[in-house]
């Protein structure tokens, strides 16, 4: 009898470990997702490849400040009502420079003009960038960390861009980032579902080298971030909270450590790495708030939710409002899931 042929045994397949991309230059980066995208065109690669491009920029001016007469004011003031810096004005024309020369970008809206500056040639252009050219100028001159905050918006149709086509709900970013001058320069970037990825600067190869992969910020801190010299004006409830995080409690982990740069950027890249709380909150000099929704709360509140964090005023969520003007002022309160609800509750009264 002719034997049956034994079966070959069974063999185990294990799903290789995904390789980590840390040291991938950032265009690659956003060359990799445009190719896992099909109908990918290269407008919006061509929108992030500018945004690096000018953060290279401002980074060389940054660098040599000192040295190139870039310290000090301007002697004007801008939309906002603040003391333009050197320093602010240089940042705000090369962002305007990089992003008039390319063709993708109909439009943009910064923090320090009045108006949008729209592209006549670039009508065609499918998106639109919001930005805050130089964040924290009051620490420019003593050399404390300042920023660059972006995002960007996708434009409809072909017509010329007006000043409501950038009035869009936070949700409908498609990235958004910033750019941290401390003691290297690094971009943290996220197109919402990509996760959040910090990019820092290597000026001897002149790129952005992938060094924090998938930022997940802490669901619970030890830290908070907020200006006590602004407590005379704050509301009953922020002084409530204010009050109970420095409370003593073990069980909790209070009292919390407080840490406060002045410069949001900064105090935001601190908070979505380590976690805990930033706040500024409403108070009697600014009853509707004092960061910009469309330059720094927006940007700032989608980079948080796609780490896994939260952002909200203190009583709604920042993404969910809709923008009715272009220097629209709001409370910003953001950082750890837990902590921004601990806060939240304290402003619904629950605490």
């Amino acid at each position: 009898m002719a034997s049956t042929p034994e079966k070959p045994a069974t063999l185990s397949w294990t799903p290789p470990t995904p390789r980590s991309r840390v040291g991938i230059t950032l265009e690659t980066y956003i060359l990799d997702g445009m190719m896992g995208s099909p109908a990918a065109t290269g407008t919006f690669t061509s929108v992030l490849n500018t945004l690096s491009l000018g953060a290279k920029l401002i980074t060389a001016h940054v660098r040599r400040a000192g040295l190139a007469n870039l310290l000090g004011l301007t002697g004007q003031t801008n939309i906002q009502g603040e003391q333009v810096a050197k320093l602010d004005e240089e940042a705000n024309e090369i962002l305007l420079t990089v992003f008039g020369s390319r063709h993708h970008c109909a439009a943009v809206a910064t923090e320090e003009m009045e108006q949008i500056v729209a592209f006549p040639k670039h009508d065609k252009g499918k998106y639109l960038v919001v930005f805050d050219p130089l964040d924290g100028s009051s620490n420019i001159d003593c050399n404390a960390s300042i920023g660059t905050i972006f995002g960007v918006l996708r434009k409809a149709g072909d017509q010329a861009a007006t000043e409501g086509d950038f009035f869009q709900k936070g949700r409908d970013l498609v990235a958004a980032g910033y750019v941290l001058y401390g003691s290297s320069t690094m971009l943290v970037i996220t197109t919402g579902k990509s996760g959040v990825h910090g990019f820092t600067y290597d000026p001897t190869v002149g790129e952005f080298l992938l060094s924090h992969e998938n930022i997940r910020t802490p669901q619970k801190g030890n830290t908070y971030s907020i200006n006590e010299g602004n407590a005379s004006r704050w509301t009953d409830d922020v002084t409530r909270w204010n009050q109970w995080i420095k409370g003593e409690d073990k069980e909790s982990g209070r009292p919390y450590g407080q840490r406060y740069i002045g410069t949001l950027v900064a105090d935001a890249h601190r908070t979505l790495l380590k976690g805990g709380v930033f706040a500024y909150p409403a108070d009697k000099k600014s009853p509707t708030g004092k960061l910009r929704l469309l330059y720094e709360a927006n940007p700032f509140a989608f980079i948080l939710e796609a780490a896994g964090g939260k952002a909200s005023t203190g009583r709604e969520r920042i993404l969910d409002i809709q923008p009715t003007a272009l220097h629209q002022r709001v409370p910003l309160v953001l950082g750890s899931y837990e902590d921004v609800d601990a806060y939240e509750q304290f402003m619904r009264g629950e605490r």
